[in-house]
């Protein structure tokens, strides 16, 4: 079956946890956080959750626990705490708990950034895998690579994802 047959009989709307991981946002000022759920929501998706976290492994951690837990939520979008500044811990956290890994998603990623802003692009530790049944995405939390994840590699291909995640 070829690409455009699996993905023209992918599930439509995936359940999404949303997470952002930051010392410094609440919801008024997480605009990355809102990014996500707009795009969502746009793409037909929908919010099984949304929560704030610190940059705190042990607050990362049980976020996690607790979603991986539900059985309502198909796709975690954490975004935040990917760098390399030493509060930087999603990263540590996600990596750990996945099962598969899809490198190409951070390598993409990575190359897409180096065409917007150059070799900074080198410091992200974007990733996504798939954990407990569930896929996980680990954006970094500036606005522009949330947006730049969700447009060009998580909304394209989050349906397709999941039913191959599923066995469909």
């Amino acid at each position: 079956m070829s690409v455009s047959e699996h993905k023209s009989k992918a599930q439509k709307s995936i359940s999404c946890f949303v997470v952002t991981v930051s010392d410094t946002r609440d919801e008024a000022t997480d605009r990355s956080g809102q990014l996500i759920k707009t795009l969502l929501e746009e793409g037909s998706h929908r919010l099984a959750g949304y929560r704030i976290v610190k940059d705190e492994p042990s607050q990362i951690e049980a976020l996690l626990q607790e979603t991986f837990a539900r059985e309502d939520v198909e796709a975690i979008i954490l975004n935040g705490g990917t760098g390399i500044a030493p509060r930087d811990g999603t990263y540590e956290v996600v990596s750990r708990h996945l099962e598969k890994r899809l490198d190409g998603f951070g390598e993409i990623f990575r190359f897409l950034s180096f065409q917007d802003i150059g070799s900074a692009a080198i410091m992200s530790r974007a990733l996504a895998g798939t954990a407990k049944g569930k896929l996980v995405f680990s954006l970094p939390g500036s606005k522009g690579a949330v947006d730049l994840a969700m447009r060009r590699l998580v909304l394209p291909e989050l349906g397709h994802m999941v039913s191959q995640l599923k066995g469909r």
